[in-house]
């Protein structure tokens, strides 16, 4: 059993063709700009949106007291044991619970629904998150599924977990979307982590024969240095193609209803 908190189907920017995205929940990063912060920890918690809220008080059926109205809806996250009590009562839809338990077999059960697009499109399943490598056992598990099914497989990995675990998944992964942050100087600031073992990992699967597409966002105010960026990826000339990816404040908003706040970056130019 595994950790996610999504599904996509028929996904087109995850990878080669059509594609299923599995979602796996935690990560070891902390990027400030994160595109899906509901992904950081590895354990269900709870989203509310304010704005569908029609303050009608059913939440505060916790047993823990996470939900008050005075001077409207506040919640006390710190308190919230995801149980989903409140979620099934509010029937505005503004509460949810992000990340559920399940097993690799469900989830390549739901993939198998979709095997023609696969196999016209040159598409397959891809692992995102959060981090898949921060689950190797529950991906590998899936990954290898997926070959005995005939299925493709993708996986979207920041590089930075333990170089022995990308070992043992690289017979089973089509393709890497590697994603590089930022020059090494900037890394640990806007990741809270070094680039080390992130490149270290990098150059592991370029040497042992993997494909692999380096994935840089792209960060109004914060990595906009691309001349320092491609000079990293000259490094690995077996890198098969580079991917700009444009930041988008996504975030922004489910960071706020997960009551962890982020800012949004704009370009100053």
């Amino acid at each position: 059993m595994g950790m996610i908190f999504d599904i996509q189907r028929c996904s087109l920017n995850d990878g080669p063709g059509i594609r299923t995205t599995v979602f796996f929940k935690g990560c070891p990063l902390r990027c400030l700009w994160c595109h899906n912060p509901e992904s950081v920890r590895p354990e269900p918690q709870l989203s509310c949106d304010l704005n569908r809220c029609v303050l009608c008080g059913r939440c505060q059926i916790c047993p823990n007291g996470v939900h008050s109205f005075e001077g409207g809806h506040k919640v006390d996250f710190g308190r919230c044991l995801a149980c989903g009590r409140c979620v099934q009562a509010c029937d505005a839809g503004a509460l949810k619970i992000y990340g559920y338990s399940t097993g690799a077999e469900e989830i390549l059960d739901l993939a198998e629904r979709d095997r023609a697009y696969y196999e016209a499109s040159g598409g397959g399943i891809t692992l995102s998150g959060g981090e898949p490598m921060a689950q190797p056992d529950f991906a590998l598990e899936i990954l290898e599924g997926a070959k005995r099914r005939g299925i493709g497989t993708a996986m979207e990995t920041s590089g930075f977990a333990a170089t022995g675990d990308f070992q043992r998944v690289l017979p089973y992964v089509d393709w890497f979307l590697y994603d590089y942050k930022a020059p090494t100087a900037l890394h640990r600031i806007l990741t809270g982590v070094e680039d080390g073992l992130i490149l270290r990992n990098l150059e592991f699967l370029c040497k042992n024969g993997a494909r692999i597409i380096l994935r840089c966002p792209i960060v109004p105010t914060l990595n906009e240095d691309e001349e320092a960026l491609a000079a990293h990826v000259s490094r690995f000339p077996q890198i098969q193609k580079v991917e700009r990816l444009p930041y988008h404040s996504m975030g922004v908003f489910k960071a706020r209803n997960i009551g962890r706040p982020q800012r949004e970056y704009v370009s100053q130019n």
